[in-house]
């Protein structure tokens, strides 16, 4: 089931998140910002070290590079 109090608790850790670290959020990578967001509230029941596994799990087998980070979409030319 889900309440109001977790809603707010979910924009709480948004809000945290744009004070705290980033300080600014571009509306091009909101998605990514509130899903960062969504995997913090997500773990937020496990210790640190369930979490540390967790994320650790999830990093295998995925690589982003600076090209592929900063490539506009619909822009092909290389840098």
């Amino acid at each position: 089931m889900a309440h109001t109090n977790d809603i707010e608790s979910f924009g709480a850790l948004l809000k945290r998140g744009y004070y705290g670290t980033y300080h600014k959020m571009s509306p091009e990578h909101l998605q990514h910002y509130r899903n960062e967001s969504v995997g913090h509230h997500n773990v937020r029941g496990l210790d640190t070290v369930q979490q540390m596994e967790q994320t650790v799990q999830g990093l295998v087998g995925k690589r982003l590079t600076y090209n592929t980070l900063t490539l506009k979409t619909g822009n092909t030319t290389k840098t």
